[in-house]
């Protein structure tokens, strides 16, 4: 009973240094957006942002799951391998027919679970450590893929795809944007609302006490990483809309994108606090600074850099803050 009412009482005050964070997250979206326009006239242009926001709903979703995992203390390192295949599959089943679109979500759906089921029997039953098990299961990802394409992947999005995925539905939004909006809905109340959510930040601060509490921490552990790669999964099938057709180094970059957009958004690498709302804003900021530094003419290694530098600083500052609690 003492370790329940310690562990509410961690979460009530997680959370408000949670909302804190959140807000401090919204103000530099709105600093960032202002320096965007000053450097770039014209960038704040309806059209752009609806452009930006499509680009930015991609890595928004994939980074439900990554946010979930690090929650928990965790990581999802098989996250852009996942979003590749599921890529591929998809399109080489839909071959460009809008017959064939259920039923490309359905095996991509199912491969999702699958690489889910893999990564939860290696964290929680056979305790490998989240890193390397997530890293290993993507690298085999990365070869089966490339066994399965012989390099060159084959197919294409179907017409309705490419009209959600596409630049607008409702005149100036895309809906893949709209998609995006329903299911931020879904995590923001699921994680800040509900009992699974409670015990998500439960496992994060504490994973011993949380067990001592009565919480099924392997169960929750397990169902985070099933629910992370379903979701990139997804975003790789919502991807061949965006791009038409598949390709091999389409998800190449998201295991870095949805950490920084995660960090970025105030949720502690070290697990136990932050939530969804502002993972929102660092998948945009993200995708702004993206954006910004390819009109400077800033190459992809050179994106990739400040990717990495910004993740290492964020992971720097919660280090030390936790060392002073």
């Amino acid at each position: 009973m003492v370790e329940k009412e310690k562990s509410r009482s961690k979460i009530f005050k997680y959370k408000i240094r949670m909302e804190n964070t959140q807000v401090m997250v919204y103000i530099v979206l709105v600093i960032v957006l202002l320096l965007a326009q000053l450097l770039s006239p014209g960038y704040l242009k309806p059209t752009h942002i609806a452009g930006i926001l499509r680009l930015a709903s991609f890595m928004g979703i994939a980074a439900i799951g990554q946010n979930l995992t690090i929650l928990t203390g965790g990581i999802d390192l098989s996250i852009a391998n996942t979003i590749t295949f599921a890529n591929v599959i998809a399109a080489q089943i839909m071959m460009g027919e809008n017959h064939n679109i259920i039923s490309a979500l359905f095996i991509v759906v199912c491969m999702g679970v699958l690489v889910g089921v893999i990564n939860g029997i290696g964290i929680h039953f056979l305790k490998i450590p989240p890193f390397i098990m997530t890293l290993g299961v993507g690298t085999v990802i990365q070869g089966i893929f490339l066994i399965y394409t012989k390099g060159a992947p084959k197919g294409n999005a179907a017409p309705i795809l490419r009209s959600i995925c596409g630049k607008s539905m409702t005149g100036i939004l895309s809906g893949v944007v709209i998609i995006w909006v329903i299911l931020s809905v879904v995590a923001i109340v699921v994680m800040s609302k509900t009992i699974y959510g409670r015990k998500l930040y439960s496992v994060g601060i504490n994973e011993t006490a949380a067990r001592f509490s009565g919480i099924n921490t392997g169960g929750i552990i397990f169902s985070v990483y099933l629910i992370s790669a379903v979701i990139a999964a997804v975003s790789g099938f919502l991807l061949v809309g965006y791009t038409g057709t598949s390709f091999l180094d389409v998800g190449t970059s998201y295991n870095t994108k949805t950490i920084a957009a995660v960090v970025i958004g105030g949720t502690a690498i070290t697990g136990g606090k932050g939530g969804y709302l502002g993972t929102i804003a660092g998948a945009v900021i993200m995708t702004i600074l993206d954006d910004f530094l390819t009109i400077v003419n800033i190459p992809d290694a050179g994106r990739q850099i400040v990717q990495g530098v910004i993740i290492l600083l964020l992971v720097l500052v919660y280090s030390r803050e936790r060392k002073k609690k």
